[in-house]
C-alpha cells in the first residue's frame, strides 16, 4: 500500500500521509500540512496515521527541512513514553489505585540537582495536564514471542507506561524564542539544539522519576525502562533537521504506542524508512476537540461512568474536566493506528498492553473520604 502524496508548492517539497482511506484524518490537519510544507527550506512532511490539528502545526506529522523551525517541535519538548517492568504480587487495581503518589506535586526526596539537565528541578517527577498519564498495565496478546522475550516481556506481566514531556522547562526555551522571531526559523540554530537536548533529557529524567516515584508507593522494586521513546523533538540527519510533533523514532526502535485509558496500546517495533521520515504514530490521535469531548460526554457519561473503563480498568482523575476531555471516545481507533503502521511498512505489532489503573491528576477529594 503506498501513502497518498500531494505536490506542495514549493521546491521538491511533497506531504505524504500514511493512512488508509478509512481512517479518519481531519482535512483541517492535512491543510496543515500542506502549510508546513510550504516554509522555505522545507522538503518533506510525512503525515501519521493518528495525524491530527495542532496549534499552528499539525500533531502526528514529521518534517525535514534544510532549516531549524522550533515551533514545529512546540512547547513539551522531549515529551514521550516510557514503559518500565514492575513486580507485584497479587495485584487489585482498587487497592492499587488508592497507592499512587501524588504525580502533581514535587517530591524532593527523588531529586538530585546535580544530575538534572540544566538544573532546573521545578516540576520534575511530576506529570502535567493534556493527554499525559502514568498507567499501571498488564501485558496482553504477545504477537511476536522472540522481541517480547528480548524485552523481557511475556503475558500478564505488569509494566509501567509513562507519558509526560519537559513540563515548564520546554515551554520556557520555545517562549525565548517566539517571543522574538515567532514562528519563523532558529537564528542560532546550535544554541536551540544545546538548550533541546537538555530538554530531551530532562524529560526522559522526569519518566523515571516519575516510575520510581509509582513503583516506591506500591512496594515495588525501580526498575530502568525498556523503551523511553519521545515523540516531540528535532535531530540533524543527513544535513537536514528532521522535526518531530507527536511523531516517535521509528528506525529499527521500540516504541509505546499509546491507545486510551479504555482501550489497549501497542508496542511495536519501529522500521521506518525515509519515505516516513523514519518516523511512526505515537498514539490513537484526538478525534474530538476539548471542547467537544467536553460537551458530547457531559450529554452522555456520568463521571464515575468515566472513572471505570468497559475494561474493568480504574482513572484516578481528580479534575472533573479533564475525565471528559480524555475519554476513550474524544480518540480515535488505535486499533486502525496500528494497522495502518502495519499496512505500510512502518511497525509490527510486539504485545499489547491493557490498563489496569490510569493515573491523571490526584482525586484528593476521594482520599480523603477514604481515610474517613
Amino acid at each position: 500500500m503506498l501513502p497518498f502524496s500531494c505536490g506542495a508548492s514549493v521546491l521538491s517539497s511533497r506531504v505524504s500521509i500514511f493512512a488508509s482511506p478509512t481512517s479518519w484524518i481531519e482535512s483541517g490537519a492535512v491543510d496543515q500540512c500542506h502549510q508546513v510544507a510550504a516554509l522555505p527550506g522545507m522538503r518533506h512532511v510525512a503525515g501519521m496515521p493518528d495525524l491530527h490539528p495542532g496549534k499552528g502545526a499539525p500533531i502526528g506529522a514529521a518534517m525535514t527541512s534544510s532549516v531549524l523551525y522550533p515551533f514545529l517541535v512546540g512547547s513539551d519538548i522531549g515529551c514521550g513514553i516510557a514503559v518500565f517492568p514492575i513486580r507485584l504480587k497479587r495485584p487489585v487495581p482498587e487497592k492499587l489505585a488508592a497507592r499512587f503518589p501524588d504525580l502533581d506535586v514535587v517530591d524532593h526526596s527523588f531529586l538530585d540537582a546535580a544530575d538534572v539537565p540544566g538544573g532546573y528541578t521545578e516540576s520534575l517527577g511530576t506529570v502535567g495536564r493534556g493527554n499525559h498519564f502514568a498507567e499501571l498495565a498488564r501485558v496482553g496478546t504477545v504477537f511476536d514471542s522472540d522481541h517480547a522475550e528480548r524485552l523481557g516481556l511475556a503475558a500478564g506481566d505488569l509494566v509501567l507506561i509513562v507519558h509526560s514531556g519537559s513540563r515548564g522547562l520546554g515551554e520556557r526555551i520555545l517562549r525565548a524564542h517566539t517571543e522574538v522571531h515567532g514562528a519563523g526559523p532558529a537564528q542560532d540554530p546550535a544554541a536551540y539544539l544545546a538548550a533541546h537536548d537538555d530538554a530531551v533529557r530532562w524529560g526522559s529524567l522526569n519518566r523515571r522519576i516519575m516510575a520510581a516515584r509509582i513503583a516506591d508507593a506500591l512496594g515495588a522494586d525501580h526498575e530502568p525502562p525498556i523503551v523511553d521513546e519521545c515523540h516531540n523533538s528535532v535531530e540533524i540527519r543527513d544535513g537536514l533537521y528532521l522535526h518531530r510533533k507527536g511523531a516517535a523514532n521509528g528506525d529499527r526502535r521500540d516504541v509505546l504506542v499509546a491507545g486510551t485509558r479504555g482501550t489497549p496500546s501497542f508496542l511495536v517495533a519501529g522500521h521506518a524508512g525515509e519515505e516516513a521520515s523514519f518516523s511512526v504514530a505515537h498514539g490513537a490521535g484526538r478525534k474530538m476537540s476539548r471542547a467537544d469531548a467536553l460537551r458530547r460526554g457531559r450529554a452522555k457519561h456520568t463521571v464515575e461512568e468515566l472513572r471505570r473503563t468497559p475494561l474493568g480498568s480504574l482513572v484516578v482523575c481528580g479534575d472533573r474536566q479533564l475525565l471528559f476531555e480524555e475519554a476513550p471516545t474524544a480518540y480515535k481507533r488505535i486499533e486502525q493506528v496500528i494497522g495502518d503502521l502495519e499496512s505500510f511498512g512502518l511497525a509490527t505489532r510486539v504485545v499489547s498492553t491493557v490498563p489496569m489503573v490510569t493515573y491523571k491528576t490526584a482525586d484528593v477529594a476521594r482520599e480523603r473520604k477514604g481515610r474517613r
